[in-house]
């Protein structure tokens, strides 16, 4: 799939599906020319599809609000057209039109940014309104972008250069500029923010260096090196729920796992006489004692960061998303690819190294199970004889308010709990009624 006239963009995938982890990694989204998908992953390391649009519009950009039933789509025949839908009620909430094609599309629960290629559009994610534009930023066909989850410090990264690595920030919440990170040499190819919002990871077109940055401190935390042999092209960057960990992934087979360590004491001086255990400690070691005496390009190899584990995927993708997640008490990398698989790898948060392949899932393969309404297309609104267009402004916030709370617990339900099971009717009540009679259901159908 493509968005058409050329464009590169961070979620069209020529030729595959656009896929996408939520914003805390409890599901996965695919964008498919049948329409979206909507994935729950289960404790067992399972994928299990929760809704199909069967919409029959070739998707490309697709995000769901957490574990909300907000959706946002871009279509590939309408690129420049953004729908925000109830899924669950299969409702078009609204739509607004841009002036160029969308190029990405992120969510928190505070707000909604649309990115074109030079300007991004700030939404505020109650009433959908348009609270601010950034016009005139430098050319970004890419479409690369960040929102932090983290609604406290809502901030979005995006790039404040065409030519070098220069990451402008912006406060999403009272609309000003709060700093700019000089991270990279070369321009910048991927973006990602930790769920506290305090964090962001950048990495260039080279895709030989990733560094961690405090936002706004602009302080430079981690500084890892992907590899020496080649560069690639870093498709994306993920950190943990928890922080602890960071994963990268390029166009090749592998996939890197950094581990971010905080506060980290020094080591102790009795530390620095014992033997290393191989030669790159040695040379570590060296360079701790003699560091005035190399050129720094030297010494910044050598106190770079290494991967904390690796995963391979069975066969290259042309684009891979991925999410370190914990599972039944055990850490996992699950990978998703534009080709339509997922892979499941296990981590070890003790020794690293290869990540062992546990699971392989197999996307948009399962027969529907139930027959889904075509977004827009609501029972109840068609017989009041009024589109999604033309809903009222009352209605458009009731929707909006019962798309952005949360999905019920997976668990076992609470009897008592109203939101669960509906009051019943009186016994006397139910008594009088005639036989044959059918009282009025109470819950909403």
């Amino acid at each position: 799939m493509s968005l058409g006239g050329g464009h590169s963009t961070e979620g069209s995938n020529a030729g595959g599906i656009f896929v996408q982890f939520n914003q805390d990694c409890t599901s996965l989204v695919a964008g498919s020319s049948s329409g979206y998908h909507l994935f729950a992953l289960t404790p067992d390391d399972g994928v299990e599809e929760i809704y199909a649009s069967r919409s029959g519009l070739d998707t490309c950009f697709v995000d769901r609000l957490f574990s909300s039933s907000l959706v946002a789509v871009v279509t590939v025949s309408a690129p420049r057209k953004l729908i925000v839908c109830h899924y669950k009620k299969g409702t078009e909430i609204c739509n607004y039109s841009y002036s160029n094609t969308i190029l990405a599309v992120k969510l928190n629960r505070s707000r909604l940014i649309v990115c074109l290629e030079e300007s991004l559009h700030i939404h505020n994610i109650r009433d959908m309104k348009i609270l601010h534009t950034i016009r005139d930023t430098p050319p970004n066909p890419r479409g690369l972008c960040a929102l932090s989850p983290c609604v406290e410090r809502c901030l979005v990264a995006y790039p404040g250069s065409s030519a070098v690595g220069e990451v402008q920030i912006f406060d999403a919440v009272h609309l000003n500029a709060k700093c700019v990170i000089g991270a990279h040499d070369s321009p910048l190819a991927a973006l990602a923010w930790s769920m506290c919002g305090k964090r962001l990871a950048t990495a260039s077109e080279r895709g030989t260096v990733i560094r961690v940055f405090a936002v706004p401190e602009r302080t430079r935390l981690y500084e890892f090196r992907r590899g020496v042999k080649r560069c690639v092209s870093i498709a994306c960057l993920a950190f943990s729920a928890c922080g602890a960990y960071l994963a990268a992934t390029s166009n090749t087979e592998t996939v890197h796992v950094f581990r971010l360590r905080e506060g980290a004491p020094p080591p102790p001086a009795e530390d620095a006489a014992a033997p290393p255990d191989g030669w790159m400690d040695w040379l570590s070691q060296a360079v701790s004692r003699g560091v005035t005496y190399l050129p720094p390009q030297f010494t910044d190899v050598l106190t770079q960061g290494r991967a904390f584990a690796a995963a391979r995927l069975p066969r290259p993708a042309r684009h891979a998303v991925a999410a370190v997640t914990s599972s039944a008490r055990a850490l996992r990398l699950v990978v998703a690819t534009a080709d339509g698989d997922v892979y499941v790898f296990g981590l070890d948060a003790a020794e690293g190294g290869e990540c062992p392949l546990l699971r392989t899932h197999r996307l948009l393969e399962r027969s529907p199970s139930v027959t889904e309404a075509p977004a827009g297309c609501r029972y109840a609104g068609a017989l009041r004889g009024r589109l999604p267009d033309h809903m009222t402004e009352s209605e458009r916030a009731l929707e909006l308010g019962s798309a952005l709370a949360g999905s019920p617990p997976r668990g076992s339900f609470d009897l008592r709990d109203h939101k669960h099971f509906p009051p019943m009717r009186a016994p006397a009540t139910q008594a009088s009624a005639p036989a044959g009679d059918v009282p009025p259901s109470t819950g909403d159908n």
